[in-house]
């Protein structure tokens, strides 16, 4: 997987201070989309190791008090991204406790195949559906379109 962004301190992409990865990779290509350069699976840079440990690292760095992680793209759903997303959000859930986990796609939760569902029941709250630029509601929270949906799994907002 390569990622095309990385915020270790982020207040725009989810509730309190997080941790925001942006995945590169996106079948979706949505017109309008304010993030293109993300679409290639080749664009940004490789997701190694050094960093994966990097993220779990802010996320349990206490000298900011962090919520979660947040994960958009590109799409972190891109059959592509899925084997080290899920890698990655398992990890979250064994080493960062108390944090939660946001999530980002052009997927609909009713669309998924059994490898990003496993990805979905790990994770508190998915953001999903294409960004429809004839839906696009700038006064919206955390979603761009009014089609967009924000599924809660664990917490509640």
């Amino acid at each position: 997987m390569n990622y095309h962004n990385y915020y270790p301190v982020d207040i725009v992409n989810g509730p309190g201070t997080r941790v925001t990865l942006f995945v590169s990779g996106c079948v979706h290509q949505c017109k309008g989309c304010y993030n293109q350069s993300t679409w290639r699976l080749d664009a940004g840079h490789s997701f190694t190791q050094a960093m994966e440990d990097q993220v779990i690292n802010d996320l349990n760095d206490t000298r900011i008090k962090r919520r979660g992680l947040s994960l958009s793209g590109g799409d972190p759903l891109h059959p592509q991204n899925v084997a080290a997303v899920l890698q990655l959000v398992k990890r979250v859930r064994r080493e960062c406790a108390g944090k939660d986990i946001w999530l980002w796609t052009g997927y609909l939760l009713s669309e998924l195949t059994a490898e990003q569902q496993q990805i979905a029941d790990i994770i508190d709250v998915m953001v999903d559906g294409k960004y429809e630029q004839a839906q696009r509601n700038p006064s919206l929270v955390w979603k761009g379109s009014e089609n967009q949906i924000i599924h809660y799994f664990k917490i509640d907002n």
